[in-house]
């Protein structure tokens, strides 16, 4: 069906532009006028005007190295041609403060979004590896990507019920359903799935294809969320009119649910069951002997977390805090996002906004500790994966394009220019005088870029572009800890501190 168009009355003038729009089209005897709707007339100052065009045109061309700069960016990506050289120098992969055991392998979450698993995974095995002698070892990262998906399509199927009152075009309901099962996560969200489900070594549950790719599983699931979405809001919508519908409502929700999780089953494989035994065999490294653990999923994590509880010199992941650099926000304040989230029952999402030297101290704590640090960044911003450098100099803009850029962190945030997209690990920094000047980032693109799979980040780059640090809370001030007391701040489901990682 085509789309039809107001056309003047016969007695009506054409507007200029319209009249101008058919003289360039030629006229046909054996069909009706099909022409599309008339430009409409603006002011000289609001279109962009081809005089102009020419004239900003001679001028650029003038300059000799503006003719250079066309001919060498037309073989040469700008972000390879502008490396600033005397500043990549300086970028060396040398730190005077490292933690003794920093995990291997380097691990590669191929192509999907898992980034905060595989971050979060890579500072849970530490002290495994320490506890079983292991020369190498990965947890399964599969393994909570399959309970976190099946978490955060019921979390999403009961967000839809709770706001089925307002418009289906609301901010709100469309932000929801813009991404219900993105690979993407925070830490408080990692938390809520180990308490519940626990950890399974990786040669338990490998990684499928589907989580290695996971973009057409994701697409499915999304298809069917949404498709049980408007169903749900229809009978919620009948339920207010009618009454004595919750069940009907619950049975339905229930129906999705099970759907979705024959899906993800189907997909990546039915995982280790939480509560059923498992047999890890392995190597261990310092006796050279073979060994053997028989637990379940849950007592596995469990007793992990309960020795590192007991232990001065470990840190109980389930315990520790998000730190967050928000400086459109009052720092020394408690926030949350409205309706983020996976597990229903689980903790929130918890951020303590603080200012960057606050962040930097409580790292730096931790790394002289020998503990791994979880952060998240904005990672595509002055970042180049091939060398394996962050580093807020890292382009000499100017140079060809005679541009700098000169938005701050809070503008950035507000513009939509940058936000939290990347998870990785901190495992060394270097300090002069008493401040830091570049840190060591274990990344999750495997072992082919960077430095084999290592990067390296300034700290004025960590200034611009990193928003986040979790830490053991003994490693903060109390004044930043009784932060943890207050009523949080709840920032909405579309703010850019609600993209996940």
């Amino acid at each position: 069906m085509g789309i039809s168009y107001s056309t003047p009355a016969p007695s009506e003038k054409p507007p200029a532009a319209a009249t101008s729009l058919r003289q360039l089209v030629p006229a046909r005897d054996d069909v009706e006028d099909e022409a599309p709707p008339p430009y409409s007339a603006s002011a000289p100052t609001t279109t962009v005007s081809l005089s102009q065009i020419r004239n900003w045109e001679e001028i650029l061309l003038q300059d000799p190295k503006n003719r250079l700069a066309i001919t060498t960016l037309a073989t040469t990506p700008f972000t390879t041609l502008l490396r600033n050289q005397p500043t990549l120098r300086t970028d060396t992969q040398i730190f005077n403060i490292r933690i003794p055991l920093e995990g291997q392998p380097i691990t590669n979450q191929r192509s999907s979004g898992r980034c905060w698993l595989f971050a979060s995974t890579n500072v849970f095995r530490v002290p495994l590896m320490n506890r079983y002698h292991l020369a190498d070892f990965e947890l399964s990262q599969a393994y909570l990507f399959y309970w976190d998906k099946i978490e955060k399509a019921n979390f999403f199927l009961e967000q839809i019920v709770a706001t089925a009152g307002l418009d289906l075009s609301s901010r709100l309901v469309q932000t929801l359903l813009q991404d219900p099962v993105t690979d993407g996560g925070q830490w408080d969200m990692v938390a809520n799935v180990v308490r519940k489900y626990g950890l399974v070594p990786h040669v338990l549950y490998p990684d499928p294809v589907n989580a290695q790719a996971s973009a057409k599983m994701d697409w499915l699931v999304t298809a069917k969320l949404r498709e049980h979405a408007l169903r749900l809001r229809s009978l919620v919508s009948k339920s207010s009119r009618e009454g004595a519908m919750d069940a009907a409502v619950a049975r339905a929700k229930d129906e999705a649910l099970r759907e979705i999780h024959a899906l993800v089953t189907l997909m990546l494989g039915p995982p280790p069951r939480p509560d059923e035994e498992f047999v890890w065999e392995f190597d261990d490294a310092v006796s050279g002997r073979a060994r053997r653990v028989v637990d379940t999923p849950r007592g596995f994590a469990e007793k992990a977390f309960a020795m590192a509880a007991t232990r001065r010199t470990e840190v109980d992941p389930t315990s520790m805090i998000s730190l967050v650099n928000d400086p459109r926000n009052e720092f020394g304040r408690l926030m949350t996002v409205d309706r983020l989230g996976n597990v229903v029952e689980g903790r929130p999402i918890t951020y303590v906004n603080v200012d960057m030297k606050t962040i930097k101290a409580a790292a730096i704590a931790m790394l002289r500790a020998g503990h791994p640090v979880f952060f998240g960044c904005d990672v595509g911003k002055s970042s180049d994966s091939t060398l394996g450098v962050m580093d807020a100099e890292l382009w000499d803009l100017e140079l060809a394009f005679n541009v700098t850029l000169g938005m701050t962190k809070a503008e950035r945030l507000s513009s939509g220019e940058s936000s939290m997209t990347h998870a990785m690990v901190l495992t060394a920094v270097h300090v002069e005088d008493g401040k830091p000047v570049r840190w060591r980032v274990q990344n999750s693109w495997g072992d082919q870029v960077g430095d084999k799979g290592w990067f390296v980040m300034t700290d004025r780059w960590m200034d611009e572009f990193t928003f986040q640090v979790v830490v053991d809370p003994r490693f903060v001030s109390k004044e930043v800890r009784d932060i943890l007391n207050q009523e949080p701040t709840v920032l909405p489901r579309w703010d850019p501190m609600g993209v996940l990682a």
